[in-house]
């Protein structure tokens, strides 16, 4: 009797690493798309040759989308989707694969902070960022698998953060933090139930220029970058080789990892 070797194939690949990164005839969905992270990233992914939906809450991101556009040469569109609502989630997707013909990788990205302490955070502020930057991921997770699983292949990319594997000071957020240990845990664990065929991996940004820190005090910052070995925050366009690298095929070998990118701040 033969034995059946319990060895997957390896995936065929290119020699040439530029080829790798290239992302022509894939759909990627990037959930807090309109601005910040998920723009650069938009942007990072369109460059590379992948067609792109946009999915923003309060702020659209029709004229981001009409700028990819133009500016690479690919199919984008907006879609207004509350990421904590299973029923919208699942809408934009279907939405999503008939506009563009299938989806091949979803970046769960959208996210609001906590303003408050484990005692002083208010309970339907704790459940909201609950909803949006757990369940929300989830939900994307979720959906997508579903197509992953049914047509074989996939990529999952989550936006966690340092703040997964620190507790931030001195500003306190308690609520932020367990849920972004919670997205890379997530993200562990789908990755090894979902091994038969598609990858899940997470990114863990640190401090980053974007409207979400914009109205914190200067002496917040200041001890932020006190804190960070680097000592600044970063351009969200630094991010974008890590998100690429992950979404493409240079990375057929990665499941499972969560990626920071802080500057040093959880080296310490």
């Amino acid at each position: 009797m033969t034995k059946q070797s319990i060895k997957w194939p390896t995936p065929t690949l290119p020699d040439s690493v530029f080829e790798m990164f290239d992302m022509h005839g894939k759909v990627v969905i990037i959930t807090g798309g309109s601005g910040g992270i998920g723009y650069e990233v938009a942007r990072a992914l369109a460059e590379a040759g992948a067609d792109i939906a946009l999915w923003y809450n309060s702020s659209p991101a029709d004229k981001q989308a009409a700028t990819l556009e133009k500016d690479f040469g690919v199919r984008a569109r907006a879609y207004k989707v509350s990421v904590q609502n299973f029923e919208e989630v699942q809408a934009a997707t279907n939405a999503v694969v008939n506009d563009f013909g299938g989806l091949n990788v979803m970046i769960a990205n959208a996210g609001i902070p906590s303003k408050a302490g484990g005692l002083d955070d208010k309970i339907e502020d704790w459940q909201k960022v609950v909803d949006v930057d757990f369940s929300g991921a989830y939900y994307c997770a979720r959906v997508a698998g579903e197509i992953f699983r049914k047509q074989g292949h996939g990529n999952l990319i989550f936006t966690a953060s340092m703040s997964g594997h620190a507790a931030n000071v001195p500003q306190q957020q308690a609520c932020y933090n367990a849920c972004k240990a919670g997205v890379i845990h997530l993200a562990k664990s789908l990755a090894v139930e979902w091994a038969g065929f598609a990858r899940v991996n997470s990114v863990s940004p640190g401090y980053i220029d974007t409207p979400i820190s914009g109205d914190c005090p200067f002496e917040m910052k200041e001890a932020w970058y006190s804190l960070t070995p680097l000592r600044r925050d970063a351009d969200p366009r630094e991010l974008k080789g890590v998100y690429l690298y992950l979404a493409s095929d240079a990375s057929t070998y990665t499941t499972g990892s969560d990626v920071v990118v802080d500057g040093g701040y959880t080296c310490r």
